[in-house]
């Protein structure tokens, strides 16, 4: 597994709806395959996992990227390997990836809901 000196930043899907809400400028990165998000995807750019590397150039360095997965495994893969090797450091793990975020929404529909 890939390390680097600073600790890596995250954010939750509560923060993440309050950045939406407030209109904070980020972006947001979606690093999953391209089946699951056919499947279901919370917006933003998308490029692949396996792609990142070659397409960072396409990332901002001008405002916070969000990097999102299913569960924020791979997201957090995606951040060492771009911190390593880019030195990028405005990048955010989203807590829980797409599976946190739909369960926020599923209890903001039905706050009775578990």
């Amino acid at each position: 597994m890939w390390r680097t000196d600073r600790a890596m930043k995250e954010l939750s899907v509560q923060e993440l709806k309050l950045w939406q809400q407030q209109e904070k400028p980020f972006c947001l990165l979606d690093v999953r395959e391209e089946h699951e998000r056919e499947a279901a995807h919370m917006g933003g750019e998308w490029i692949p996992m396996g792609e990142v590397l070659r397409h960072s150039a396409q990332l901002p360095a001008d405002r916070p990227v969000v990097v999102y997965c299913r569960k924020g495994v791979r997201s957090a893969i995606v951040i060492q390997r771009l911190e390593k090797k880019y030195d990028m450091h405005n990048l955010y793990n989203l807590q829980g990836g797409l599976t946190a975020w739909q369960a926020m929404e599923r209890q903001e529909e039905d706050p009775q809901a578990r």
